[in-house]
């Protein structure tokens, strides 16, 4: 039980702290693509501690929804970090750790984040959160249909037993129906953290915002909130690429060498795809916002075959 616990915490830890770090290696290795020296990859954290220390400023036509949706925000995120295979094969969570759950919770924060833009009484918020819905309708089924491939073939939908069953096997993730479906997730993971060719966070430009349309209204400590819920978001997308798809080094105890373990080959599969991200988004420009629905279908299309072939070959 004390194993549990501490597993727990340095689980949420390593999501709460690193995922920052993440971001900030993601935008040094993008400048450093295009020949520009960029920030440091520590400059999140000082950005989060700047934004902690300033005032928030909160418009007079807002209720209690713009108030409640960043720490509803960072609770969802939170929560999902306890349910994803992070360290060990079996999260904390373990016995809530269905993919259909995680989807729930992921919805749950867009959900007030985009209530959060319209409660603002902004045009710019209320565009953002009609745009951010739009996707997020067409992107959550892909998540589901990739994910229920690897669950068919595992024979259950539990996150940790799916990275359990696919550790006993390495040799499965160059399994066709495994790669259309890390395609189909990868694609996915694009679109629902905001990032190029969906998004560009770069950006402010107004006729182009997705995610920052939502947030625009925010400033102090509710930014700062936004924001670390944003980059936790996407620290446990890729994490969900890195061990749901490739679960090298993951095992099933809570021990503290296991730990270790899984932290070290973690941050070995997170480095290869932030220099894949990277690689991507200085290649790439940012979709139209009506060729976003295209891209999204045919990441499902890939999910679909992906699950296909799975039946089929089974």
């Amino acid at each position: 039980m004390i194993a549990e616990v501490v597993a727990a915490g340095l689980q949420l830890l390593v999501v709460g702290l690193a995922a920052p770090l993440l971001v900030g290696v993601l935008r040094t290795l993008k400048a450093r693509l295009v020949g520009r020296q960029g920030p440091r990859p520590w400059q999140p954290y000082a950005d989060l501690r700047k934004l902690l220390g300033k005032e928030a400023v909160v418009s007079t036509t807002t209720s209690w929804v713009f108030r409640v949706a960043p720490f509803v925000l960072v609770a969802t995120v939170l929560v999902s970090a306890l349910i994803v295979p992070v360290l060990v094969a079996r999260p904390p969570l373990a016995f809530a750790g269905n993919i259909i759950l995680l989807v729930y919770l992921f919805m749950l924060g867009t959900f007030f984040l985009a209530l959060a833009g319209l409660d603002a009484g902004s045009a710019f918020g209320g565009m953002g959160a009609s745009r951010e819905v739009a996707v997020a309708a067409l992107a959550e089924p892909t998540i589901i249909v990739a994910v229920l491939a690897l669950a068919l073939r595992a024979d259950t939908i539990d996150l940790g037993r799916v990275v359990e069953r696919f550790a006993g096997e390495p040799w499965l993730a160059a399994n066709p129906a495994h790669l259309l479906a890390f395609a189909a997730f990868f694609i996915v993971m694009l679109a629902e953290t905001g990032r190029l060719p969906v998004d560009n966070p770069a950006t402010h430009l107004e006729l182009t915002m997705i995610h920052e349309a939502m947030v625009l209204e925010y400033s102090g400590r509710y930014l700062a909130l936004v924001e670390w819920a944003g980059a936790m978001k996407f620290f446990l997308f890729m994490t969900l690429l890195a061990n749901l798809f490739v679960p090298w080094g993951l095992t099933g105890s809570a021990g503290l060498s296991s730990i270790l373990l899984g932290l070290v080959a973690l941050g070995g599969k997170l480095a290869v795809l932030t220099g894949a991200v990277a690689v991507l988004e200085t290649s790439v420009a940012k979709l139209r916002l009506f060729r976003v629905p295209e891209l999204l279908a045919g990441s499902f299309a890939l999910a679909f075959l992906s699950l296909m072939a799975v039946i089929l070959v089974q």
